[in-house]
C-alpha cells in the first residue's frame, strides 16, 4: 500500500471557510470535490489532505494530539496571521504552544478533531534519505 492522503473533519457551518483559508493563504489546490468533502494538494508536496463535513457537535477534548502540521521560520507569527484572517470571517480563533519551536491553531467552532500545527524545519530534520 502507498500512502495517499489523510482526512480530517470541519464543521460544516465553517466548512468554506477554512477552504479559503488553505487555498488563499497556505496555497493549496482543490483536486476534488463532492457535496460533502473535498481534497486539495500543497504544490510540492506528494500527500493529499480531505477535508469532510461534519454536523457533530462533540469537539475531540484531545485533538491537540491530532494536526495539520506545516514547517516554518516563523511559526508562531504564521499562525497569528492566519487567526486574524479568520477573525475578520468572524471565525474565532487562537495560537498555543507546545514548546519555543512548535505552535498550534484552533478554530474550536470549525475543527472538529484536530487543530493546525506550526514548527522550526529542524524538528522535521530527521537524518534520513528517503
Amino acid at each position: 500500500m502507498q500512502f495517499n492522503h489523510v482526512a480530517n473533519r470541519l464543521d460544516q457551518r465553517h466548512f468554506e471557510t477554512v477552504v479559503e483559508m488553505f487555498v488563499t493563504r497556505l496555497g493549496f489546490t482543490v483536486l476534488r470535490r463532492t457535496e460533502r468533502s473535498i481534497w486539495m494538494r500543497q504544490p510540492g508536496s506528494n500527500i493529499d489532505l480531505q477535508f469532510s463535513r461534519s454536523d457533530s457537535v462533540h469537539r475531540d477534548t484531545d485533538k491537540l494530539r491530532s494536526q495539520i502540521a506545516f514547517l516554518s521560520d516563523t511559526p508562531q507569527a504564521d499562525l497569528q496571521a492566519l487567526v486574524e484572517w479568520l477573525r475578520k470571517r468572524n471565525l474565532d480563533a487562537s495560537v498555543g504552544a507546545y514548546s519555543d519551536r512548535e505552535f498550534f491553531l484552533d478554530a474550536p467552532a470549525a475543527f472538529i478533531d484536530f487543530v493546525v500545527e506550526a514548527m522550526l524545519p529542524e524538528l522535521a530534520d530527521y537524518g534520513i534519505s528517503v
